[in-house]
């Protein structure tokens, strides 16, 4: 997994309009890079939900959101226009940025074990480089802008 004080990487992907999203374009600003499960999920939409009800405030402190996960351009763009999310969701389908960012991993629920993503949030400063990272333990979904403006 990427640590604090890592380069993030410059290609993070397409998001929900096919868009190619890199993070030149969010230069000179803390991009807040969040990875999660599945779209339309109770956890995922509260978790959407708290930085969308704090966008503005996010915004004014300087900081850039982007999701990310696995769930291809159609999901995304029904789950953003479902909760009205105002930041861009990466479509990784290809596993490219969740391998990448080490959060891409194995998991288990109800006596099955699988691959999947775990929830992570980076704050990646605005020379592109980690600064803060939230596991999956440390996020409160339905608080997790105000953990992000401290």
């Amino acid at each position: 997994m990427l640590q604090i004080g890592d380069k993030a990487p410059e290609l993070l992907g397409r998001d929900e309009n096919g868009n190619e999203l890199r993070l030149s374009d969010f230069a000179g600003r803390k991009l807040v890079l969040y990875f999660y499960p599945k779209d339309s999920t109770p956890g995922c939409t509260s978790q959407a939900c708290s930085l969308r009800d704090n966008y503005e405030q996010l915004l004014q402190r300087g900081f850039a959101i982007v999701g990310v996960s696995v769930q291809d351009e159609k999901s995304h763009l029904k789950f953003k226009e479902k909760f009205q999310l105002p930041f861009p969701l990466i479509a990784d389908t290809d596993h490219r940025l969740v391998e990448a960012f080490g959060v891409w991993q194995e998991k288990k629920m109800a006596g099955r074990t699988y691959m999947g993503t775990v929830r992570t949030t980076f704050v990646i400063d605005e020379q592109g480089v980690i600064a803060e990272v939230y596991s999956a333990k440390q996020i409160k979904v339905k608080e997790h802008a105000q953990q992000i403006l401290g």
